[in-house]
C-alpha cells in the first residue's frame, strides 16, 4: 500500500492581521485528531534559514537580494524540513511561504514578478499549500495593532502605501488560485476569525483523509 502524502497549508496576511494567533489553535486542533503536525516559518524553520531570515529582517539591501535570499531559505526549508515531514505522512504548517515573496518583495517593492515565478518553478518544483490562510485587513489597522505589541522591524516600518500594494498584491493571487485560499476578515474579533478557520480546517482534513 503507497503511504500517505502529507498535506501542506500555510499563513499569509500583513503583519499586524494577526494570523500568528491563530497558528497555535490550527495545530492543536490537528494533534487532537492523531495527526504529525511540523509547525514551521519563513523566512526561517531550518537553521540555514533562520541565519537567512536574520539577514533578512535587520540588513539593508536591494529588493533584488531580498526576493534571492527569501528564495535560497526557502530551498534549504524545503529540502530539510517540510519536504520530508510531507514525505513522511504528515501535516505541514508554515506561517508564511510563497505568497509572502509575491507580495511584499514583488508588489510591495516592485521585482519583477515573472522573475519570481521562475525562481519558484525552480526552487519549488511544482509545490505549494493545498490551503493558504489570508487574514485580510486594512494596512492602517494592522500598523495600529504592530505598534501596540512590539517594535518594528525594517520591513514593519515601511510606509502604510508599501502594505497597500502587498495587500493588493495578495488578494490578486486570492483572484488567480481562489481553490487554494481562504480569506479571513481580520477585522472581526479572534474567536469570529479562528471559528472560520477551523471550520474551513475541518473540511481540508476530511478530504485529506478521504483521499481528496
Amino acid at each position: 500500500m503507497k503511504h500517505k502524502q502529507g498535506c501542506f497549508i500555510s499563513f499569509e496576511g500583513i503583519d499586524g492581521a494577526g494570523k500568528s494567533t491563530h497558528v497555535d489553535a490550527c495545530v492543536q486542533w490537528l494533534q487532537g485528531r492523531g495527526e504529525q503536525v511540523t509547525l514551521t516559518r519563513e523566512p526561517g524553520g531550518s537553521p540555514l534559514a533562520e541565519t537567512l531570515r536574520g539577514l533578512l529582517l535587520a540588513q539593508d539591501m536591494q529588493p533584488d537580494t531580498e526576493a534571492l535570499l527569501a528564495f535560497a531559505a526557502r530551498s534549504d526549508h524545503l529540502q530539510r524540513v517540510i519536504r520530508p515531514a510531507l514525505a513522511a505522512g504528515g501535516w505541514v504548517v508554515c506561517d508564511r511561504f510563497t505568497d509572502s515573496t509575491f507580495a511584499y518583495q514583488g508588489g510591495g517593492s516592485g521585482v519583477d514578478t515573472t522573475r519570481l515565478a521562475q525562481l519558484e518553478a525552480w526552487v519549488q518544483g511544482g509545490l505549494s499549500p493545498v490551503r493558504t490562510y489570508l487574514f485580510d485587513l486594512p494596512p492602517e489597522v494592522a500598523a495600529a495593532r504592530r505598534a501596540a505589541v512590539r517594535a518594528a522591524d525594517r520591513f514593519e516600518a515601511r510606509e502604510l502605501d508599501y502594505f497597500a500594494r502587498v495587500r493588493q498584491t495578495y488578494l490578486d493571487r486570492v483572484a488567480a488560485d481562489p481553490g487554494r485560499f481562504f480569506v479571513l476578515d481580520a477585522t472581526a474579533t479572534p474567536d469570529v476569525v479562528g471559528a472560520r478557520l477551523l471550520a474551513d480546517l475541518a473540511g481540508v482534513h476530511a478530504r485529506w483523509r478521504e483521499g481528496a
